[in-house]
């Protein structure tokens, strides 16, 4: 970790606050109605910190490993802590007792397995459903015509509550395809909302990522998860 690097972080942190505050002005909205999460996957947990130190307040790392890693490292007083990407059932037994909220939650199977797991710990873990909303074979999510169906068996597990939705929309060559993306799951996140399920509360919609927050904010994101724009290019490999 080098100054630099810091000083960077904390120049992205806050051009990325004005354009979330620019887009939700443009929509009736203010900066805080949307959550500005930070995707943390292979950042050391003192930048992480140093981020938070400057008002982050929601992190969201990929894997569990990387999850129970740095876990003893983050600074969690002020800042929540979820998990966002793909989740084995055989996993959740590790992280359930560490997030505030699971955001890809793709079948009955994970949702019973993280309630199952919460109710050990005597607390219920707020989760999100994923939509597939492009139907790309390749990524995880629930198709949306099988999304009422989902919510209707999640509804009746004990450990979970239903917090809203996800959706992580095909990659676009311009923004207008991708708005539309975000457009229909907008549209499908109203409609969920105005049944008024039990154990279903519509309150969250995550969407837009470093490339497209801008756009889904537009479309009716207020939640969204950014990483490379915050914390700059990560080495994957």
């Amino acid at each position: 970790m080098t100054a630099r690097s810091l000083s960077d972080v904390e120049y992205n942190y806050k051009l990325i606050n004005e354009r979330i505050a620019e887009a939700a002005q443009k929509v009736g909205k203010k900066r805080e109605d949307i959550t500005f999460l930070a995707a943390t996957k292979t950042v050391e947990p003192e930048i992480i910190n140093y981020a938070i130190s400057l008002g982050l307040d929601h992190i969201g790392e990929n894997k569990v490993q990387e999850l129970i890693s740095k876990y003893d490292k983050y600074d969690l007083q002020s800042c929540s802590l979820q998990f966002i990407g793909h989740l084995q059932t055989n996993k959740v037994r590790q992280i359930v007792d560490k997030v505030d909220l699971i955001q890809s939650v793709d079948s009955f199977k994970l949702a019973s397995e993280i309630s199952k797991q919460s109710l050990k710990h005597n607390k219920k873990t707020d989760i999100l459903i994923e939509v597939n909303i492009g139907r790309e074979e390749n990524k995880s999510g629930v198709l949306p015509e099988q999304l009422d169906e989902l919510l209707g068996q999640t509804a009746e597990l004990e450990g979970v509550y239903v917090k809203g939705l996800m959706a992580i929309p095909p990659i676009c060559e311009n923004k207008h395809k991708i708005s539309v993306f975000f457009n229909n799951m907008n549209k499908i996140f109203i409609d969920i909302s105005q049944k008024k399920l039990d154990n279903i509360n519509m309150t969250i919609l995550s969407m837009g990522m470093s490339a497209d927050y801008y756009e889904a904010i537009l479309e009716g994101a207020n939640m969204i998860r950014v990483g490379s724009s915050l914390f700059g290019a990560r080495n994957y490999t």
